[in-house]
């Protein structure tokens, strides 16, 4: 899953806290920290453990602490932050830029590399949680009457794309206030926002455990025969009611639509009805 926020958000305090309550067990949580040492001021949460990954933030090295962490037993890796693999010093777009030659045929040399991080992300055995941040803006807004600046995030600092390659993608504002941007458990997206606890963490191992995704539930959506069946999926599926309205409403359309009755006859030749 993703976390993405501007600086300040609380994204690393967030997905120690989810890490929690996937594990119950601060000693199966490992931060992978490319933000100088910043998870440290977190230790009284708990007992969990650090890989300190300094420059150049090359993918090949964000491989090797994710593949570090799983040799360990750990059953959550915290990445944090995903952002220095592609806009940080040894980063993706640092040696795009040093590199001579055509720039559109250098990227064939990086995408690669590029992808496979990611797919030792995906691949993993472990609990991911990517840390993203966020471009940062100031926005003029009103309180008691006066216009003061307030922060808000942007679009990730990742390669674009990226948020559909994750479960779960949440977006955290500078209240600590987190909403769903891509949402394939159901769970958040529609809802409103809040904030994120321990809570959180358990209620997405649930789901996790029940082995039940949306792309299960649309596939099921589109078997459905008749009514009543489409009917017992939308009943049995509360958490993807609003996720998947469009696709339950669509066949719900299609199964009440009137069939054409196959004996009418429409037009005669010869005498004989055709």
């Amino acid at each position: 899953m993703g976390l993405q926020g501007p600086s300040g958000s609380g994204k690393t305090m967030s997905a120690l806290l989810i890490a929690y309550g996937l594990t119950n067990d601060w000693t199966k949580i490992a931060v992978i920290d490319t933000e100088n040492r910043s998870s440290e001021l977190y230790a009284h949460m708990g007992n969990f453990l650090v890989l300190h990954l300094n420059a150049p933030f090359s993918p090949e090295r964000y491989t090797q602490a994710i593949q570090i962490c799983e040799g360990s037993g750990i059953e959550v890796i915290i990445i944090d932050s995903t952002s220095h693999e592609w806009n940080g010093q040894g980063g993706i777009l640092e040696v795009h830029g040093n590199m001579v030659g055509n720039s559109f045929t250098n990227w064939s040399k990086l995408t690669p590399r590029h992808n496979s991080f990611i797919n030792t992300i995906l691949q993993s055995s472990s609990h991911i949680i990517c840390t993203i941040r966020s471009k940062t803006e100031y926005v003029l807004s009103e309180k008691n009457g006066k216009q003061v600046p307030e922060k808000i995030g942007l679009m990730g600092i990742q390669r674009e794309g990226l948020d559909f390659e994750l479960t779960l993608v949440l977006e955290i504002d500078i209240k600590h206030h987190a909403t769903a941007t891509k949402d394939r458990t159901g769970l958040f997206m529609g809802k409103p926002e809040f904030t994120i606890t321990a809570e959180t963490g358990t209620e997405i191992l649930n789901w996790c455990s029940s082995g039940i995704s949306s792309e299960a539930v649309q596939e099921m959506i589109q078997r459905s025969g008749d009514m009543k069946t489409l009917r017992e999926v939308f009943n049995s599926h509360p958490e993807f009611q609003l996720l998947l309205n469009h696709e339950f409403q669509a066949k719900k359309q299609e199964l009440e639509k009137p069939k054409p009755n196959g004996n009418t006859f429409k037009t005669k030749e010869n005498g004989i009805s055709k």
